[in-house]
């Protein structure tokens, strides 16, 4: 559904919650908005605070996927840890308006971040009634972190909104979750995500549907061919785990891994996920999903492994997940998942 009030397409009850709130204007203070990645979490927020500040378009500049905001995160990347912290990473291209998201290789929102809207948000609104913060990614915010915020939210100022955005809202403080009110974003269905795709002429579309899972967001921003690199890799550590393939056949893509220092372990993790998914889906007589242009590949692979195999590797990877955010070495951590397999 397309809101042309908001220009934002699908969980249409979520924004009508919102719309009702700024038409009865009883705006809660803390605002959380929680579903998975791509499902316009971000963009809903910045629609409901252009609503209340104005301005949409300098609003809309916070954009996180916007080219110049992906360079600045990246060259972030390069600088030292102190100087990251003297200069926490906030976007605040309308004066009343603030974004801050996760910084760092280990991508996650820091306290300098939150003492840092704990101070602005005592300053009064440069125009009209509100300022608004759109903390984005809150569920990756260290424990410091969350603990600063908290004190923010016990007394905001009358003129603050807070807005929060979460994969999973049961990964942010309960004590965060008790002060919030929470919006839950949910999938497109199949039939909303093709009129959505169909409508931008978007190249690939097919592809774009299944990589995409329901969530629009991914559907614009996927980049087949950093996809299809990193899906070669994993679908190499699967073949070496299984031990279809010599474990130099792995060498090569850990070596170019360990070289690309601006991609996360997280990233490949996503990948390996979808295709032990589609492994699995075949193993039962299912058609691959996500990935059924390499539909003979997989099936090779589920000819080829039991399912407690793909049960100890979905465990695995999921140790992985937590591993990688104490900003484990991502080629280290993957030439370890194929060689455990391999022996166990």
């Amino acid at each position: 559904m397309l809101s042309t009030d908001w220009n934002f397409f699908g969980n249409p009850a979520a924004v009508s919650a919102l719309q009702t709130m700024i038409a009865r204007e009883r705006i809660p203070q803390t605002i959380l908005i929680a579903g998975p990645e791509g499902v316009g979490k971000a963009t809903l927020a910045r629609r409901f605070a252009a609503e209340l500040l104005g301005d949409a378009h300098k609003i809309e500049l916070d954009d996180l996927s916007l080219e110049a905001n992906v360079e600045l995160r990246a060259e972030r990347l390069k600088l030292a840890s102190d100087k990251r912290n003297d200069d926490p990473l906030v976007f605040s291209s309308h004066p009343d308006f603030m974004t801050v998201a996760p910084d760092g290789p280990l991508g996650q929102i820091s306290i300098q971040q939150m003492r840092l809207v704990k101070d602005r948000a005592t300053m009064k609104p440069l125009r009209g009634r509100w300022r608004v913060f759109l903390i984005d990614s809150m569920d990756k915010a260290n424990v410091q972190a969350a603990n600063s915020l908290l004190k923010t939210l016990e007394e905001p100022p009358d003129h603050l909104i807070l807005l929060m955005t979460a994969n999973n809202p049961y990964d942010l403080l309960a004590t965060i979750r008790s002060r919030s009110v929470i919006l839950n974003l949910g999938k497109l269905a199949e039939p909303e995500m093709r009129t959505f795709v169909q409508g931008r002429g978007l190249d690939q579309p097919e592809r774009r549907l299944a990589l995409s899972e329901g969530a629009p967001g991914v559907a614009v921003t996927v980049d087949f061919e950093t996809y299809d690199r990193r899906r070669t890799a994993m679908l190499t550590l699967l073949r070496v785990a299984a031990e279809m393939e010599q474990f130099g056949a792995w060498m090569k893509h850990s070596d170019s891994i360990g070289a690309r220092k601006t991609e996360k372990l997280e990233q490949y993790l996503e990948v390996l996920y979808s295709l032990i998914e589609d492994v699995m889906r075949l193993a039962h007589g299912a058609p691959a999903m996500r990935n059924a242009d390499i539909q003979r590949d997989l099936e090779a692979l589920s000819a080829k492994v039991s399912f407690d195999w793909l049960r100890k590797i979905t465990g695995r990877v999921d140790e992985l997940v937590d591993l990688a955010r104490r900003n484990i070495q991502k080629s280290i951590a993957l030439d370890a998942l194929a060689v455990g397999l391999q022996r166990g």
